[in-house]
Order: structure tokens, then sequence, then C-alpha cells
């Protein structure tokens, strides 16, 4: 799995922030157009926020990129458009199409399908900023969790159902809706491998093997136990 260039490694092997990443205060860039400065406060906004929440104030915000608080509510009027930026940025920017049609790839098996989604979309999500601006969003209860876990649910979860079943010769979807079982264990997968992120990120906990290889233990385990919770099949 990558490891984000912007991190650096502290005693327990956990990755995180450099401190030492040199910023060049907006004021002294002086030919950059309003599209350029606006995507400058939107990334230092990301870093900003995974560090300190939302609560974090654009006063500080402004120090930080060296420039006035008036400035930046030139670029976003207010701490709410601000926000809904880095949500954009981080949880729907990051959102690759390319991953619904691995899960749906028929001419490949559903557990390779599965491990290959988990893999890359580990990749973008594990990772510092990811990790902690969903925890404080949460905490926060901004709404943007919510509507996160409904595109997540979905571009993801109904099409992984869907092709559980097809696997399992089970009834489509189309014609026997998702089960609330279903849902919840396909939840579990995904939890299961969020929480690695949190194990590294919010707990400051290393993980003892690769990341790759919790992931493939992990699908293999859900997939030997999901058959069980599935709609019976279609009598014959």
């Amino acid at each position: 799995m990558k490891v984000q260039n912007c991190t650096q490694t502290d005693e327990s092997g956990v990755k995180q922030p450099s401190r030492a990443r040199l910023r060049t205060p907006i004021r002294e860039q002086q030919r950059l157009d309003p599209s350029e400065r606006e995507a400058i406060i939107a990334r230092e906004a990301v870093s900003f926020f995974a560090e300190h929440g939302f609560e974090g104030q654009t006063r500080e915000l402004a120090k930080r990129l060296g420039i006035t608080q008036p400035l930046l509510y030139r670029y976003f009027p207010s701490k709410e458009a601000l926000i809904e930026r880095v949500y954009q940025e981080v949880f729907v920017g990051r959102w690759k199409p390319s991953w619904e049609k691995i899960i749906t790839d028929r001419s490949v098996p559903l557990k390779a399908r599965l491990v290959h989604f988990y893999r890359e979309y580990a990749e973008v999500i594990l990772t510092y900023e990811w990790i902690r601006l969903f925890m404080f969003a949460g905490l926060k209860d901004l709404g943007l969790n919510a509507r996160y876990l409904k595109m997540l649910r979905e571009r993801a979860f109904e099409k992984v159902i869907e092709e559980i079943r097809v696997e399992y010769g089970r009834p489509s979807t189309r014609e026997l809706p998702i089960t609330v079982l279903e849902i919840e264990m396909v939840w579990g997968l995904h939890a299961a491998i969020f929480y690695l992120g949190v194990r590294q990120f919010i707990y400051s906990m290393s993980l003892e093997t690769d990341v790759n290889s919790i992931i493939d233990a992990k699908v293999a385990t859900f997939l030997s136990g999901v058959c069980s919770i599935l709609p019976a099949k279609a009598a014959v």
C-alpha cells in the first residue's frame, strides 16, 4: 500500500503528517490567479481541519496561510462553505468510479474483485487526513458523514450484495429487496477495514502486519460466512 509523501514515522511506527513541510504564504505568490489561490486555501484547510478538527478557527487557518481572514473569506464566504469544499475534495473527489466496475466485473472471481476494490479503497481512506476528517465530521454532526455513507451504500454496498447473490445463486436484488442483515454484513466488512485507520490515526497504534494481508483475510472471512444470511434460493 502506498504511503503519502506528506507523512513521517514516529517512534511507534505510526505515520503522522510531516511538520517539516514548508509553506509559502499566499501573499508572497503574487502571480497566482484566483483559482490557484482558492485551491491552495482548500488544500491547507484539509490539513488544518484534520489536525484541529472542525472547531478550528478560520483566523488561525488564515494565519497559517500567511493571509488575512477577510482575504480568506473572499474565496470562501463562510466557514461552512470552506468545510463543504473540504468534503468535496476529500470524500467525493477521491472516490474512483473505476471501483464500481471492479466490483461488478464478473469475468473476475468475486473474492478477487472484493480484494482488489478494498485494497485500492484502503489506499485512499487509510490516511491521516481522511480518517481524522471523517471522525471529526461525525463528532461535529455536520451531516457530511450521512451524505458520504449514502453514496457509499449506493455505489458500493448494494453492488457488493448483488454480486454476492449472483455468486451463491440467490434472487437478484431487483427481484427481492436487499435485507437489513445483508447491509449489516457488508457494513461489518467495511467497518473492519476503516478501523485499521482509526487504530493508526486516532489511537496512534501501528499495525503489526501489512494492510493488504489484513484486507485479504477479512474478505476471505466475510465470504465464508455471508452465505448463511442470504435469501433462500428460488424454488425450482
